[in-house]
């Protein structure tokens, strides 16, 4: 027998954003109800940024242990467990799903635990209830997308949400894409003993951002031991006895390149499948999500948010548009508030990492903006070189006439720690003449932030 419920908001997923949404629309009144078929805590405590962030650490210490000569310490040697790297994962991912469960199953919500699918713009079946309200919020996440590539899913391939549990380390691994996740895991094995190979289609690895933070990333990763092709595209792949083997065109000619595992890392795709959004009456364009900058789809009482609209799969962004999402559900007659991109910013954690902010040079020179750029080198900068991480620069775009920042990529030591100061300035408008007149402490790595800045100043005075 189906139940029939009622709600202001029903909110689809309990990951951050719909968390943060739920959480938003209950503080401001609303009667709220969660659906999360499970396993909850979503997918960044459970498949993404905590569990990736928590082996990768490992790795980073495995480095800095080999390198014990160039500091003036006896020799080490590292033997890596990836069982016991994975059990250290499995401890903190525990800790952090527990407390997100005990958010959502707060008595404050009403928590379904069931797939969920839409009968109409306002009915949604779940499990044996119907809920009905006033508002639905979309928040079900992102899965690995399925590439047509011939062999690739009947010769074994992992991908990262299953390459997360393995406790046996290859001998070799070939990864398929250079995207963050493809880089993350590629170096993580790379460091623990893996031989890898890395497959880019584009002409440098983090395509989407400018060529001269892909190519010093690709370098100082090759410099590491990995073998970075780019201009490469897999062909087919096949399982050849215990060994995969990947036919790659690479620079017009076909190469045959063999491992022990291949990792599907060419992205991921919005996850709708069985919401039936086509009964809710939901535009759906290229299995993305459309909403506008309100986080309205459509139909004006259903938002969506976070990776199912496909526009950035950042954790941080997700929230902001949860709580726009959350707010504006429950105030339809006040103006909505909007998601403003100005401040988009990224994180890849490589070493050396890479963070950026705001609009890149590429993006500067599409939008034809009259802009400026400056850039500095750590392997110039006293602490990077007493920290012996000098590999990478700061590199800064400004407004040609007033200086006023619009964007900044940093590839380096703590990048993701330096990148703040930036988003901190360019959330106040600021200028590089603020960042001069910011007081920086010597020495350390957030004063090399001011280098590109006063070569841009200097730029500005000239022209």
């Amino acid at each position: 027998m189906t139940t029939q419920r009622t709600h202001d908001v029903v909110v689809i997923g309990g990951g951050s954003a719909g968390y943060a949404a739920a959480r938003t629309a209950r503080e401001a009144g609303a009667d709220v109800a969660i659906v999360d078929q499970g396993p909850l805590g979503g997918l960044c405590i459970l498949r993404g940024c905590m569990p990736t962030k928590a082996i990768l650490r490992s790795a980073e210490i495995a480095a800095v242990m080999r390198r014990a000569p160039e500091f003036g310490l006896s020799p080490v040697e590292v033997r890596a467990s990836l069982s016991a790297i994975v059990d250290r994962k499995n401890r903190l991912v525990r800790e952090f799903a527990e407390y997100r469960i005990q958010q959502l199953r707060d008595p404050a919500f009403a928590l379904y635990e069931a797939p969920a699918t839409f009968l109409s713009p306002y009915q949604l079946q779940v499990g044996s209830a119907c809920l009905a309200a006033k508002s639905f919020i979309i928040a079900t996440g992102s899965v690995p997308r399925e590439v047509a590539i011939p062999g690739l899913t009947a010769a074994g391939c992992v991908t990262s949400d299953s390459l997360l549990d393995r406790r046996e380390q290859p001998e070799s691994l070939i990864v398929l894409g250079a995207g963050p996740v493809g880089l993350e895991f590629a170096q993580f094995f790379a460091r623990i003993g893996t031989q890898v190979t890395l497959v880019q289609r584009g002409a440098h690895v983090l395509s989407h951002l400018d060529a001269d933070v892909g190519v010093a990333l690709g370098q100082a990763l090759a410099a590491e031991g990995l073998r970075v092709m780019t201009d490469a595209q897999a062909l087919r792949v096949q399982r050849d006895g215990n060994k995969m083997a990947v036919s790659v065109l690479h620079k017009g000619e076909e190469k045959v390149l063999a491992g022990d595992l291949v990792l599907n890392a060419l992205g991921r795709v919005p996850n709708i499948t069985g919401l039936n959004l086509a009964a809710a009456q939901v535009t759906v364009e290229a299995g993305r999500v459309v909403v506008d900058d309100g986080m309205r789809t459509s139909q004006s009482h259903i938002f969506a948010v976070g990776d199912v609209t496909d526009l950035y799969d950042i954790v941080h962004i997700a929230i902001q548009q949860g709580e726009l999402a959350g707010w504006n559900a429950c105030h339809p007659g006040d103006s909505p508030r909007r998601f403003d991109d100005r401040l988009v910013a990224e994180v890849i954690f490589t070493e050396p990492q890479v963070a950026a902010v705001g609009l890149t040079e590429k993006a500067c020179r599409a939008r034809g903006l009259s802009y400026l750029t400056g850039t500095y080198p750590f392997a110039d900068h006293g602490k990077a070189m007493c920290l012996g991480n000098t590999q990478g620069f700061v590199k800064l775009m400004a407004d040609r006439a007033n200086g006023t920042v619009l964007g900044a990529e940093i590839v380096g030591p703590e990048s993701g720690e330096l990148i703040h100061e930036l988003i901190a300035v360019m959330y106040y408008h600021g200028t590089v003449h603020d960042l001069l007149r910011i007081p920086h402490y010597h020495p350390t790595l957030a004063e090399i932030v001011t280098y590109p800045a006063e070569s841009i100043v200097e730029q500005m005075r000239r022209s």
